[in-house]
């Protein structure tokens, strides 16, 4: 058997017993080349990208319907506004012209209250004094929690909270996220600057700080005649219930009146806005596609620097781009025993074959049928810590003998075993991965990972969510198809502001239900049930 395959623009064919010897040699390099500072200038990425990329005349929004700005230069952040040209197709899903106005006025607010001007500076140093700081600006600082997928979430959580209250969002700049993303605002900067004097208390952040919000709630020691210069928010999976009191339309009348916001999260927390009636009329006509939050945001705030985009375009060209189909599959094992589990690859192959994504392997017959037209190329993306996930996937299609004839090919971009959250080089591979996953046509993840919620929801993907496996068994069905691409609200209140929203939400709000990727809990938003 001969088999045709593509490496760096070098068209190969080759028998099966040659292609054993060469591919490890070939992969070898190529994944080394896929992790370093590639030697592009912006104009020769910029070029590549657009030759390497283009898989249809179809004409291309780089704007996005709107939802970006034109007002920087493409060479400096080369993933703004050539991200599209990856996509087969473009996005069906379009922003509300209300968030593209609101984005706008967003923008401007921020160039006048952002690090640097004379608003800022006054808000800064008000922070060393009991009285409250009256001006235009308010804002609301995020702190770095966990790993890469639950900082994009809480970045885009955090960034809704400041468009629907007016605050100025500045992020942690002392973690890596200058060396993963570009500035997603013009003529501005969204880093808060290094010397922040409340960074003097980080160590101090957690439930027990004296300005905690749900502490203050505790000891009754805020009101509306006693309004702090600064709060903390705790919104992590070990918040209180009077930590998510932050949610309640009440308790926003209170916190609307701090300058400053400091907040700690690793949830997902949009779809408890939702709960606010206040927020609710702006909400229904940012998003009247409710599904659509975090693809929106994503594409707005996240673009990956030159030096992650070289990753994501150079893999996607070697690999992905001349495939006719191409599924992309993520697996995360939550054990503290993780590793390679024949029970999660069996469940993976269950999946996979079950909703017709992937082939069968041939019988003798099946074999031995020859058929003469060119058989489809099928490449699969496998994103995991563990490299015997791919492996064993690519022992299976191996010398092309499928059910159906297709030919299937397995990539795994890197393996490295241990998450490295906060060392610049594995953060920006986990991006890449993110991204290239985002540009598969299906995709296949595990349930409660957040790497999985960015990638598929970036994609503006239908997700086939794998069940999460108890006592070594492999859960049957494997996997459902969840009726939504937003990610998932994974420790939502039990209980709510005036009614019972944490665990019966269906009885208030139609669009916002339980997980489906979670046998209990959990909150998600629904454009369609």
């Amino acid at each position: 058997m001969f088999h045709i395959f593509q490496i760096s623009g070098i068209v190969f064919r080759a028998s099966s017993l040659k292609i054993k010897i060469l591919i490890p040699v070939f992969i070898s390099c190529l994944l080394i080349l896929s992790v370093i500072d590639l030697p592009f200038s912006n104009n020769q990425l910029l070029d590549a990208t657009i030759n390497d990329s283009s898989e249809s005349d179809t004409p291309r929004d780089k704007l996005i319907g709107g939802l970006l700005t034109a007002d920087f230069d493409e060479g400096s952040c080369l993933s703004r506004y050539h991200k599209s040209l990856l996509y087969r197709k473009p996005s069906p899903y379009k922003p509300s012209e209300y968030l593209v106005s609101k984005l706008r006025s967003y923008e401007m607010l921020h160039k006048r209250c952002g690090p640097g001007t004379k608003a800022y500076k006054e808000a800064k140093e008000s922070l060393g004094h009991d009285e409250i700081y009256v001006g235009e600006c308010r804002y609301i600082v995020w702190i770095a929690e966990y790993g890469l997928g639950n900082r994009m979430l809480t970045i885009a959580s955090v960034f809704l909270y400041a468009l629907l209250t007016e605050r100025i969002i500045l992020v942690d700049n002392r973690k890596d996220v200058n060396d993963l993303f570009c500035e997603p605002f013009p003529n501005t900067s969204w880093l808060l600057p290094l010397d922040f004097p409340l960074f003097n208390y980080t160590y101090r952040y957690n439930k027990e700080y004296s300005r905690c919000y749900g502490t203050m709630l505790n000891n009754h020691t805020i009101n509306s005649t006693s309004i702090p210069p600064h709060l903390y928010l705790h919104i992590l999976h070990d918040s209180r219930e009077n930590d998510r009191m932050f949610f309640c339309q009440k308790d926003q009348s209170l916190i609307d009146k701090v300058p400053w916001l400091i907040v700690g999260a690793n949830a997902y927390f949009v779809p408890s806005l939702w709960f606010n009636p206040t927020f609710q009329p702006d909400l229904m006509k940012l998003f009247p596609q409710k599904e659509t939050v975090f693809h929106h945001l994503a594409q707005y705030l996240f673009h990956p620097t030159n030096q992650v985009w070289a990753m994501v375009t150079h893999y996607y060209n070697t690999h992905l781009a001349n495939a006719d189909e191409r599924l992309g599959i993520q697996i995360r094992v939550f054990r503290k025993d993780a590793g390679y589990f024949q029970h999660v690859m069996d469940q993976v192959v269950s999946c996979t074959q079950r909703e017709k994504l992937l082939p069968e392997s041939a019988t003798q017959e099946e074999s031995k049928v020859n058929i003469s037209k060119s058989p489809k190329l099928i490449a699969v993306l496998v994103a995991s810590l563990y490299p015997e996930y791919s492996e064993r996937l690519k022992n299976m299609f191996w010398e092309g003998n499928t059910s159906t004839r297709e030919i299937v090919e397995v990539y795994q971009p890197s393996g490295e075993r241990i998450q490295q959250s906060d060392k610049k080089l594995h953060d920006q591979k986990a991006l890449a991965e993110m991204y290239l996953l985002s540009l598969t046509d299906n995709i296949v993840t595990s349930a409660r990972s957040t790497f999985g919620y960015v990638s598929y929801s970036l994609g503006g993907l239908k997700p086939w969510l794998l069940y999460q496996p108890t006592d070594l068994i492999t859960p049957d069905p494997p996997c459902v198809r969840s009726k939504s691409m937003e990610p998932c609200l994974l420790t939502p209140p039990s209980h709510g502001c005036d009614a019972d929203w944490g665990t019966n939400s269906g009885k208030i709000l139609s669009f916002v239900r339980h997980c489906d990727d979670l046998m209990y809990g959990g909150l998600k938003l629904y454009d369609k049930i």
